[in-house]
């Protein structure tokens, strides 16, 4: 038996539940992890309260909680090939994440190699919001000499957007509280309170170009200030954002954008900052912390 972390109705936290499954055999063309680490997301606890959502990404109830996640293989089918028993691996499912054995196509677009330099609790964090970040500064059209405005960029994927948009040449101001200004500042971004007086604010700072990670306070800020909706991108998909702007998710990332994400880590252009690391009996005071959205960096937890 192995336990895995569950709910079997839509709602808050307090539905989410560990129960034990049966170990599985993995067929042939698939691969069995043993997982130690799991990445949260808002959206895990977004899918999980808005059943009117959960079609969209293939839930069906029983659904394992969380989609980020890092470990070891243990098993091979026979005809897989490109991993091996032993080899670390990390990635995102849409089977649900939190279970300490996830069974995974070997082919599977969301499944990684975890390169040495990259430690188990930081290799759960890269999937969902690092390739979020990479597709919503490409769908922004970000380049070399933009001013970026960043609506909640201390987020677990605002972490991700600040520091890459900046390998790409641009300036980042990113929205945040006052307290969180230190965090950012050594991101490399300038922090601009949210709220009232928002837009007076951001006047004369030359922004060409918005991401919005937390509501549409920016993009309507950007739009207000002459930038133009092709050159904004969000991840929120409801309600319904303002028009002509594209909505951005890790799933239409291309295999280059992963790429990007490992080499600048391994470079140390990147860092993942982890702002709290949960065992997973402690799973409800690590989903009520992330759904305050006041940590910096990513929660993580493991098995």
């Amino acid at each position: 038996m192995v336990k895995a972390l569950q709910y079997k109705r839509f709602g808050q936290p307090e539905v989410l539940e560990l129960v034990d499954l049966l170990t599985l055999e993995p067929k042939t063309d698939e691969v069995s992890i043993k997982v130690s680490h799991v990445g949260l997301n808002p959206m895990d606890w977004a899918i999980m309260g808005h059943p009117e959502v959960a079609p969209n990404f293939g839930v069906k109830l029983p659904q394992t909680f969380a989609y980020d996640f890092a470990g070891q293989i243990d098993q091979i089918g026979a005809e897989v090939t490109d991993f091996k028993v032993g080899d670390r691996v990390f990635g995102t499912t849409m089977k649900g994440a939190a279970t300490e054995q996830l069974i995974a196509s070997a082919k599977e677009p969301g499944l990684y190699h975890t390169p040495d330099f990259i430690e188990n609790d930081v290799a759960p964090t890269l999937a969902v919001a690092g390739l979020t970040a990479a597709v919503a500064l490409r769908k922004a059209h970000v380049k070399n000499g933009d001013t970026l405005l960043i609506g909640g960029a201390a987020g677990g994927v605002g972490i991700f957007a600040v520091q890459l948009a900046q390998l790409w040449g641009a300036k980042v101001i990113g929205t945040a509280s006052d307290s969180t200004a230190d965090f950012l500042k050594e991101l490399g971004a300038e922090q601009v309170a949210y709220g009232e007086g928002f837009t007076d604010r951001l006047k004369g700072k030359g922004i060409t170009a918005a991401i919005d990670l937390h509501s549409f306070e920016s993009l309507n800020t950007a739009l207000e200030l002459g930038v133009k909706a092709d050159k904004m991108s969000t991840v929120i998909m409801y309600p319904e954002h303002p028009a002509g702007v594209p909505t951005a998710t890790g799933g239409e990332a291309i295999p280059s954008d992963m790429e990007m994400v490992l080499t600048a880590i391994g470079s140390q252009q990147l860092t993942v900052p982890i702002a709290a690391k949960f065992p997973i009996n402690d799973y409800l005071e690590a989903v009520n912390l992330q759904m305050s959205r006041h940590t910096h960096g990513k929660i993580v937890l493991y098995f």
